[in-house]
Protein backbone atom coordinates (compact mmCIF):
# COMPACT_ATOMS: atom_id res chain seq x y z
CA UNK A 1 0.00 0.00 0.00
CA UNK A 2 0.97 3.73 -0.93
CA UNK A 3 2.47 5.01 2.50
CA UNK A 4 0.23 7.69 3.63
CA UNK A 5 1.40 11.18 5.54
CA UNK A 6 0.72 10.82 9.29
CA UNK A 7 -2.13 13.95 9.23
CA UNK A 8 -4.35 12.22 6.44
CA UNK A 9 -3.81 9.06 8.54
CA UNK A 10 -4.67 11.34 11.78
CA UNK A 11 -7.45 13.18 10.23
CA UNK A 12 -9.04 9.54 9.45
CA UNK A 13 -9.04 8.70 13.13
CA UNK A 14 -10.94 11.57 14.37
CA UNK A 15 -13.70 10.73 11.61
CA UNK A 16 -13.91 7.87 12.92
CA UNK A 17 -13.92 9.07 16.61
CA UNK A 18 -17.13 11.40 15.75
CA UNK A 19 -18.37 8.80 14.24
CA UNK A 20 -18.30 5.99 16.79
CA UNK A 21 -19.39 9.01 19.26
CA UNK A 22 -21.94 10.04 17.45
CA UNK A 23 -23.57 6.58 15.93
CA UNK A 24 -23.90 4.80 19.47
CA UNK A 25 -27.94 4.02 18.80
CA UNK A 26 -26.89 1.54 15.93
CA UNK A 27 -23.94 -0.05 16.81
CA UNK A 28 -25.90 -0.96 20.41
CA UNK A 29 -28.50 -2.05 18.45
CA UNK A 30 -26.23 -4.49 15.77
CA UNK A 31 -24.84 -5.75 19.20
CA UNK A 32 -28.12 -6.79 21.01
CA UNK A 33 -28.61 -9.00 17.88
CA UNK A 34 -25.46 -10.36 18.52
CA UNK A 35 -26.29 -10.79 22.48
CA UNK A 36 -29.64 -11.97 21.59
CA UNK A 37 -28.37 -14.48 19.46
CA UNK A 38 -25.97 -16.05 21.61
CA UNK A 39 -25.89 -19.20 23.81
CA UNK A 40 -24.75 -18.15 26.82
CA UNK A 41 -23.10 -21.12 28.13
CA UNK A 42 -19.85 -19.29 27.78
CA UNK A 43 -20.38 -16.64 30.39
CA UNK A 44 -16.37 -15.74 29.46
CA UNK A 45 -16.81 -15.32 25.95
CA UNK A 46 -20.73 -13.36 26.88
CA UNK A 47 -18.77 -11.03 28.79
CA UNK A 48 -16.17 -10.16 26.01
CA UNK A 49 -19.03 -9.34 23.71
CA UNK A 50 -21.32 -7.14 25.30
CA UNK A 51 -21.00 -3.84 24.03
CA UNK A 52 -22.15 -0.61 26.21
CA UNK A 53 -21.64 3.18 26.44
CA UNK A 54 -18.28 2.47 28.55
CA UNK A 55 -16.87 0.26 26.29
CA UNK A 56 -17.29 2.35 23.46
CA UNK A 57 -15.75 5.35 25.22
CA UNK A 58 -12.83 3.08 25.24
CA UNK A 59 -12.93 2.15 21.71
CA UNK A 60 -12.75 6.37 21.39
CA UNK A 61 -10.05 6.70 24.30
CA UNK A 62 -8.41 3.78 22.38
CA UNK A 63 -7.98 5.85 18.71
CA UNK A 64 -7.43 9.27 20.74
CA UNK A 65 -4.54 7.30 22.01
CA UNK A 66 -3.40 5.79 18.70
CA UNK A 67 -3.72 9.13 17.12
CA UNK A 68 -1.54 10.50 19.56
CA UNK A 69 1.12 8.55 19.49
CA UNK A 70 4.46 9.47 16.65
CA UNK A 71 3.59 7.59 13.35
CA UNK A 72 5.97 4.40 13.31
CA UNK A 73 6.80 4.78 9.87
CA UNK A 74 9.69 5.78 7.84
CA UNK A 75 11.22 5.86 10.89
CA UNK A 76 15.58 6.11 10.62
CA UNK A 77 16.84 3.17 12.35
CA UNK A 78 20.80 4.03 11.29
CA UNK A 79 22.21 5.92 8.52
CA UNK A 80 25.45 5.47 7.40
CA UNK A 81 28.23 6.63 4.64
CA UNK A 82 30.71 3.69 3.99
CA UNK A 83 34.21 3.56 3.67
CA UNK A 84 33.42 2.93 -0.48
CA UNK A 85 30.94 5.67 -0.90
CA UNK A 86 27.85 3.85 -0.33
CA UNK A 87 25.18 5.19 1.64
CA UNK A 88 22.93 2.51 3.73
CA UNK A 89 20.02 3.59 5.66
CA UNK A 90 18.07 1.28 7.11
CA UNK A 91 13.89 2.32 7.64
CA UNK A 92 10.85 1.08 9.51
CA UNK A 93 8.16 -0.18 6.99
CA UNK A 94 4.65 -1.57 7.26
CA UNK A 95 4.68 -5.17 6.99
CA UNK A 96 1.91 -5.09 4.66
CA UNK A 97 -0.98 -7.38 5.24
CA UNK A 98 -2.02 -8.08 8.27
CA UNK A 99 -4.93 -10.71 9.33
CA UNK A 100 -6.40 -10.82 12.92
CA UNK A 101 -8.22 -14.12 13.76
CA UNK A 102 -10.24 -13.34 17.00
CA UNK A 103 -12.88 -14.14 19.03
CA UNK A 104 -16.37 -12.65 20.16
CA UNK A 105 -14.57 -8.73 21.13
CA UNK A 106 -15.65 -6.29 19.13
CA UNK A 107 -13.54 -4.14 20.90
CA UNK A 108 -10.91 -5.85 18.55
CA UNK A 109 -12.09 -4.88 15.15
CA UNK A 110 -11.53 -1.04 16.37
CA UNK A 111 -8.09 -1.66 18.06
CA UNK A 112 -6.34 -3.92 15.59
CA UNK A 113 -8.09 -1.69 13.04
CA UNK A 114 -6.58 1.67 14.08
CA UNK A 115 -3.35 -0.27 14.99
CA UNK A 116 -2.66 -1.57 11.60
CA UNK A 117 -4.05 1.77 9.89
CA UNK A 118 -1.68 4.33 12.04
CA UNK A 119 1.15 1.96 11.03
CA UNK A 120 0.28 2.11 7.07
CA UNK A 121 -0.84 -1.99 7.05
CA UNK A 122 -3.71 -3.06 5.76
CA UNK A 123 -5.73 -5.32 8.05
CA UNK A 124 -8.34 -8.59 7.37
CA UNK A 125 -10.65 -8.69 10.44
CA UNK A 126 -11.38 -12.37 10.84
CA UNK A 127 -14.10 -12.10 13.86
CA UNK A 128 -15.93 -14.82 15.56
CA UNK A 129 -19.64 -15.44 14.03
CA UNK A 130 -20.94 -14.59 17.73
CA UNK A 131 -20.07 -10.99 17.39
CA UNK A 132 -21.29 -11.14 13.35
CA UNK A 133 -23.51 -7.96 13.64
CA UNK A 134 -21.28 -5.70 15.85
CA UNK A 135 -18.14 -6.16 13.45
CA UNK A 136 -20.81 -4.85 10.29
CA UNK A 137 -21.41 -2.24 11.85
CA UNK A 138 -17.88 -0.88 13.41
CA UNK A 139 -16.35 -1.95 9.70
CA UNK A 140 -19.26 0.10 8.10
CA UNK A 141 -17.81 2.93 10.41
CA UNK A 142 -14.18 2.52 9.45
CA UNK A 143 -15.05 2.44 5.79
CA UNK A 144 -17.11 5.76 6.29
CA UNK A 145 -13.65 7.03 8.32
CA UNK A 146 -11.97 6.52 5.15
CA UNK A 147 -14.14 7.45 2.37
CA UNK A 148 -14.65 10.80 3.83
CA UNK A 149 -11.48 11.21 3.75
CA UNK A 150 -10.68 9.71 0.44
CA UNK A 151 -8.97 6.87 1.32
CA UNK A 152 -9.16 3.53 -0.25
CA UNK A 153 -11.73 1.47 2.62
CA UNK A 154 -9.72 -1.48 1.22
CA UNK A 155 -7.43 -0.82 4.23
CA UNK A 156 -10.02 -2.54 6.01
CA UNK A 157 -11.79 -5.69 5.42
CA UNK A 158 -13.98 -7.77 7.26
CA UNK A 159 -13.85 -11.50 6.14
CA UNK A 160 -17.23 -13.71 6.25
CA UNK A 161 -15.82 -17.33 6.23
CA UNK A 162 -16.43 -20.73 8.53
CA UNK A 163 -13.49 -22.65 9.24
CA UNK A 164 -13.00 -24.62 6.11
CA UNK A 165 -12.96 -21.19 4.24
CA UNK A 166 -10.32 -20.30 6.40
CA UNK A 167 -8.00 -22.87 6.66
CA UNK A 168 -8.21 -22.34 2.32
CA UNK A 169 -7.45 -18.98 2.92
CA UNK A 170 -4.69 -19.67 5.51
CA UNK A 171 -3.13 -22.50 2.38
CA UNK A 172 -3.84 -20.48 -0.57
CA UNK A 173 -4.30 -16.97 0.38
CA UNK A 174 -6.67 -15.18 -2.87
CA UNK A 175 -5.07 -11.81 -1.74
CA UNK A 176 -1.64 -10.68 -0.39
CA UNK A 177 -0.80 -11.76 3.17
CA UNK A 178 2.09 -11.27 4.85
CA UNK A 179 1.30 -11.63 8.85
CA UNK A 180 -1.53 -13.52 10.75
CA UNK A 181 -2.23 -12.68 14.49
CA UNK A 182 -4.42 -15.63 15.90
CA UNK A 183 -6.03 -14.09 18.77
CA UNK A 184 -7.60 -16.52 20.81
CA UNK A 185 -7.03 -19.89 22.44
CA UNK A 186 -4.60 -22.99 22.09
CA UNK A 187 -7.28 -24.54 19.53
CA UNK A 188 -7.24 -21.98 17.11
CA UNK A 189 -3.42 -20.59 17.62
CA UNK A 190 -2.79 -24.43 16.79
CA UNK A 191 -5.16 -24.26 13.88
CA UNK A 192 -3.35 -20.81 12.51
CA UNK A 193 0.33 -22.47 13.12
CA UNK A 194 -0.70 -25.56 11.07
CA UNK A 195 -2.45 -23.88 7.81
CA UNK A 196 -0.59 -20.76 7.74
CA UNK A 197 1.84 -20.48 4.79
CA UNK A 198 2.62 -16.46 6.20
CA UNK A 199 4.10 -15.74 9.55
CA UNK A 200 2.25 -16.19 12.53
CA UNK A 201 2.45 -14.02 15.67
CA UNK A 202 1.32 -15.95 18.42
CA UNK A 203 -0.91 -14.21 20.82
CA UNK A 204 -0.85 -16.96 23.70
CA UNK A 205 -3.03 -17.91 25.91
CA UNK A 206 -3.16 -17.29 29.46
CA UNK A 207 -3.10 -19.80 32.66
CA UNK A 208 -0.89 -17.03 34.83
CA UNK A 209 0.61 -17.92 37.92
CA UNK A 210 0.75 -16.28 41.20
CA UNK A 211 4.32 -17.45 43.72
CA UNK A 212 3.72 -16.43 47.45
CA UNK A 213 7.15 -16.29 48.89
CA UNK A 214 8.23 -17.02 52.73
CA UNK A 215 8.40 -13.12 53.09
CA UNK A 216 5.44 -11.99 51.43
CA UNK A 217 3.28 -9.10 52.79
CA UNK A 218 0.12 -11.06 53.14
CA UNK A 219 -2.47 -8.32 52.88
CA UNK A 220 -1.06 -7.51 49.76
CA UNK A 221 -1.30 -10.67 48.65
CA UNK A 222 -4.63 -11.04 49.11
CA UNK A 223 -5.58 -7.68 47.67
CA UNK A 224 -3.76 -8.65 44.35
CA UNK A 225 -4.90 -12.38 44.12
CA UNK A 226 -8.51 -10.99 43.98
CA UNK A 227 -7.87 -8.60 41.77
CA UNK A 228 -5.73 -11.19 39.26
CA UNK A 229 -8.55 -13.77 40.12
CA UNK A 230 -11.77 -12.03 40.44
CA UNK A 231 -11.94 -8.92 38.55
CA UNK A 232 -12.51 -10.05 35.11
CA UNK A 233 -12.47 -13.96 34.54
CA UNK A 234 -12.68 -13.61 30.65
CA UNK A 235 -9.28 -11.77 30.05
CA UNK A 236 -6.11 -13.34 29.22
CA UNK A 237 -3.93 -11.65 32.16
CA UNK A 238 -6.34 -13.21 34.62
CA UNK A 239 -4.92 -15.51 37.59
CA UNK A 240 -5.25 -19.55 37.34
CA UNK A 241 -2.62 -21.08 39.53
CA UNK A 242 -1.54 -20.12 42.95
CA UNK A 243 1.57 -20.93 44.78
CA UNK A 244 2.52 -20.74 48.21
CA UNK A 245 5.77 -21.46 49.48
CA UNK A 246 5.22 -24.46 52.59
CA UNK A 247 8.34 -22.77 54.88
CA UNK A 248 5.70 -19.57 55.02
CA UNK A 249 4.94 -18.31 58.74
CA UNK A 250 1.41 -19.30 60.24
CA UNK A 251 0.72 -21.35 56.93
CA UNK A 252 -2.47 -23.29 57.85
CA UNK A 253 -3.69 -19.55 58.91
CA UNK A 254 -3.20 -17.54 55.80
CA UNK A 255 -4.27 -20.64 53.49
CA UNK A 256 -7.54 -20.50 55.56
CA UNK A 257 -7.23 -17.15 54.99
CA UNK A 258 -7.19 -17.08 51.34
CA UNK A 259 -9.69 -19.83 50.89
CA UNK A 260 -12.20 -17.24 52.87
CA UNK A 261 -11.93 -14.69 50.19
CA UNK A 262 -11.55 -16.84 47.13
CA UNK A 263 -14.85 -18.45 48.39
CA UNK A 264 -16.46 -15.11 49.48
CA UNK A 265 -16.38 -14.50 45.35
CA UNK A 266 -17.79 -17.81 44.71
CA UNK A 267 -14.38 -19.09 43.13
CA UNK A 268 -13.93 -23.21 42.66
CA UNK A 269 -10.60 -24.35 44.37
CA UNK A 270 -8.48 -27.17 43.18
CA UNK A 271 -5.78 -28.22 45.20
CA UNK A 272 -2.81 -30.15 45.39
CA UNK A 273 -2.49 -32.99 48.56
CA UNK A 274 -0.12 -31.10 50.62
CA UNK A 275 -2.77 -28.39 50.62
CA UNK A 276 -5.86 -30.70 50.75
CA UNK A 277 -4.37 -31.30 54.50
CA UNK A 278 -5.31 -27.85 55.49
CA UNK A 279 -8.05 -26.97 53.13
CA UNK A 280 -9.58 -30.71 53.72
CA UNK A 281 -12.49 -29.72 52.01
CA UNK A 282 -11.35 -29.11 48.59
CA UNK A 283 -10.96 -30.86 45.27
CA UNK A 284 -7.52 -32.59 45.06
CA UNK A 285 -6.05 -32.21 41.52
CA UNK A 286 -6.26 -35.62 40.12
CA UNK A 287 -4.14 -34.43 36.69
CA UNK A 288 -1.05 -32.73 36.92
CA UNK A 289 -2.48 -31.31 33.18
CA UNK A 290 -5.27 -28.98 35.12
CA UNK A 291 -1.63 -27.31 35.82
CA UNK A 292 -1.39 -26.38 31.96
CA UNK A 293 -4.90 -25.27 31.58
CA UNK A 294 -6.72 -21.84 31.19
CA UNK A 295 -9.55 -21.22 33.05
CA UNK A 296 -11.38 -18.39 31.91
CA UNK A 297 -13.98 -18.81 34.50
CA UNK A 298 -13.86 -17.96 38.53
CA UNK A 299 -11.81 -21.28 39.25
CA UNK A 300 -7.94 -21.89 40.77
CA UNK A 301 -5.70 -24.06 41.59
CA UNK A 302 -3.41 -23.63 45.15
CA UNK A 303 -0.46 -25.58 45.24
CA UNK A 304 2.27 -26.00 47.55
CA UNK A 305 6.28 -25.48 47.17
CA UNK A 306 9.32 -25.87 49.13
CA UNK A 307 11.36 -23.20 47.39
CA UNK A 308 11.75 -20.96 45.15
CA UNK A 309 13.18 -22.90 42.36
CA UNK A 310 10.46 -25.32 42.75
CA UNK A 311 7.81 -22.23 41.61
CA UNK A 312 9.94 -21.39 39.09
CA UNK A 313 10.02 -24.48 37.87
CA UNK A 314 6.59 -25.39 37.28
CA UNK A 315 5.45 -21.90 36.17
CA UNK A 316 7.99 -22.55 33.18
CA UNK A 317 6.39 -26.11 32.60
CA UNK A 318 2.79 -25.29 33.14
CA UNK A 319 1.68 -21.67 31.73
CA UNK A 320 1.28 -20.31 28.60
CA UNK A 321 4.38 -17.87 28.73
CA UNK A 322 1.91 -14.96 29.36
CA UNK A 323 2.34 -13.34 32.97
CA UNK A 324 3.57 -14.47 36.48
CA UNK A 325 3.86 -12.49 39.47
CA UNK A 326 5.92 -13.10 42.71
CA UNK A 327 4.91 -11.48 45.92
CA UNK A 328 7.82 -11.61 48.46
CA UNK A 329 9.67 -8.47 50.54
CA UNK A 330 12.71 -10.21 49.35
CA UNK A 331 14.17 -8.45 46.76
CA UNK A 332 16.84 -10.92 45.60
CA UNK A 333 14.34 -13.79 45.45
CA UNK A 334 11.80 -11.17 43.07
CA UNK A 335 15.31 -10.52 40.78
CA UNK A 336 15.69 -14.12 40.72
CA UNK A 337 11.83 -14.94 39.50
CA UNK A 338 11.74 -11.88 37.40
CA UNK A 339 15.12 -13.26 35.41
CA UNK A 340 14.40 -16.61 35.50
CA UNK A 341 10.46 -17.07 34.73
CA UNK A 342 9.76 -17.32 31.08
CA UNK A 343 7.10 -15.26 30.37
CA UNK A 344 5.93 -12.22 28.32
CA UNK A 345 5.53 -9.83 31.56
CA UNK A 346 6.99 -10.72 34.93
CA UNK A 347 5.90 -8.88 37.94
CA UNK A 348 7.13 -8.30 41.37
CA UNK A 349 3.78 -7.57 44.16
CA UNK A 350 1.31 -6.83 41.65
CA UNK A 351 -1.76 -8.20 39.82
CA UNK A 352 -1.11 -9.79 36.46
CA UNK A 353 -4.38 -7.94 34.95
CA UNK A 354 -1.41 -5.13 34.14
CA UNK A 355 -0.45 -7.06 31.13
CA UNK A 356 -2.50 -4.85 28.60
CA UNK A 357 -0.99 -2.70 26.31
CA UNK A 358 -3.03 0.76 27.75
CA UNK A 359 -1.77 -0.28 31.12
CA UNK A 360 1.44 -1.00 30.56
CA UNK A 361 2.52 2.44 28.77
CA UNK A 362 1.66 1.40 25.20
CA UNK A 363 -1.64 2.67 24.36
CA UNK A 364 -4.05 -0.01 21.96
CA UNK A 365 -2.64 -3.36 21.65
CA UNK A 366 -3.22 -5.72 18.65
CA UNK A 367 -2.41 -8.47 21.08
CA UNK A 368 -0.64 -9.79 23.95
CA UNK A 369 2.54 -11.95 21.98
CA UNK A 370 3.91 -15.04 23.91
CA UNK A 371 6.46 -15.08 20.67
CA UNK A 372 9.89 -14.05 21.31
CA UNK A 373 10.28 -12.98 17.66
CA UNK A 374 9.57 -10.11 16.36
CA UNK A 375 8.20 -8.84 19.88
CA UNK A 376 7.21 -10.12 22.90
CA UNK A 377 4.20 -8.66 25.20
CA UNK A 378 1.21 -6.00 24.43
CA UNK A 379 2.01 -5.67 20.47
CA UNK A 380 1.19 -1.51 20.30
CA UNK A 381 1.86 0.76 17.32
CA UNK A 382 5.45 0.55 17.42
CA UNK A 383 5.62 -2.98 16.82
CA UNK A 384 3.46 -3.12 13.70
CA UNK A 385 6.46 -2.57 10.99
CA UNK A 386 9.44 -4.08 9.78
CA UNK A 387 12.40 -2.73 8.57
CA UNK A 388 14.12 -2.21 4.89
CA UNK A 389 17.65 -1.34 3.85
CA UNK A 390 17.58 1.61 1.46
CA UNK A 391 20.85 1.63 -0.31
CA UNK A 392 22.10 4.46 -2.55
CA UNK A 393 25.34 4.38 -4.39
CA UNK A 394 26.62 6.43 -7.64
CA UNK A 395 27.19 3.15 -10.05
CA UNK A 396 28.63 1.31 -7.29
CA UNK A 397 30.26 -2.57 -8.06
CA UNK A 398 31.17 -5.06 -5.71
CA UNK A 399 34.78 -5.55 -6.88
Amino acid sequence: MKLLNTQVKNNVLQSMITILDTHRAPLLEANKKDLDAFQKEDQAMYDRLILNDQKIDGMITAINEVKAQEDPVNQIISDKKLANGLIVTNKTVPFGTIMIIYESRPDVTVEAAVLAFKSNNRILLKGGKEAIYSNKTLVDFWHKALLENNISSDYIKLLQMDRKETQSFLKNPTEQLDLVVPRGGERLIDFVKEHAKCAVLISGRGNNFLYIDESADWNQTLAVILDAKTAKISACNALDKILINKNTPNLEEKLIALHTVLKEKNVAILVDKEVQTVLTGETLIAENTIWSEEFLALKCCIGMVSELEEAIEMINLYSGGHSASIMTTNNSNAADFMQQVDCAAVYKNASTRFTDGGQLGVGAELAISTDKLHHRGPLGLKKLVTNKYYIYGEGHVRD
